[in-house]
């Protein structure tokens, strides 16, 4: 149970932190939103990765965790927990956020959770491919640098999280970037509108990518490896 929570508590802090950011900073609006907001995002992936890391593995995101499930390094049952316990913390997280930008008196120019759509890209296909091709990027970096044998031991977070940064710069302009199911399925709910139109954009796209990435690093890399992503 604690390696479920773990993922809770750090999928909490990352969509708070990640789409907090995007909402104080009216992300979109200008360069230096968007550049904050994706080193929110990064940031907030790394300290994570070096919190909670030892007792989870850090999915906080369920490509990430279908991506491990699919490299053999996580069991199904667990992977279940896992994908539960991350909604669960996106939800919470975009309750705390919701509550807090209903009741303030500062004018934001975008959505008062951080959630996602395929306004930018200019149609829900477009947008699939941006998230999709996105994700599988993050989760390819994720499995080649959490490798037991190939990897990038205990600098694996900071490759991680500077590759969401990465990440999220290309992709903010075009789906506000989410690469992670979770992230936006919590904003949706409390966003309504177009969010929870687009949503299952955010859901599908993310895990196709995932399973890509599952499929490439077995084939350049191993599916066989060392269960670095699972902890008793």
């Amino acid at each position: 149970m604690k390696k479920y929570l773990a993922e809770m508590v750090g999928t909490f802090v990352l969509t708070l932190l990640g789409c907090g950011t995007a909402v104080s900073l009216n992300c979109g609006l200008d360069t230096a939103s968007v550049v904050g907001t994706a080193m929110a995002f990064g940031l907030a992936v790394v300290a994570m990765a070096y919190t909670i890391g030892g007792v989870s593995g850090c999915h906080i995101n369920p490509a990430i965790t279908v991506g491990c499930l699919l490299s053999k390094r996580i069991s199904a049952k667990d992977a279940v927990g896992y994908i539960v316990f991350q909604v669960i913390g996106a939800i919470i997280a975009a309750a705390v956020l919701y509550a807090i930008t209903s009741v303030t008196t500062t004018e934001f120019g975008g959505t008062l959770t951080g959630a996602n759509s395929c306004a930018g890209a200019g149609s829900q296909m477009a947008g699939f491919i941006v998230e999709a091709v996105l994700t599988f990027i993050f989760v390819l970096v994720v499995l080649g640098t959490t490798d037991s044998k190939k990897g990038a031991g205990q600098f694996a977070g900071l490759a991680i999280g500077l590759s969401l940064v990465l990440i999220h710069l290309v992709g903010i302009h075009y789906t506000g970037t989410s690469v992670n199911p979770a992230r936006s399925i919590g904003p949706a709910i409390f966003e309504g509108g177009q969010a929870m139109t687009d949503l299952w954009v955010f859901i599908v796209a993310p895990i196709v990518g995932a399973i890509v990435a599952a499929i490439v690093w077995c084939v350049i890399g191993t599916c066989c490896c060392k269960d670095e992503c699972k902890k008793d």
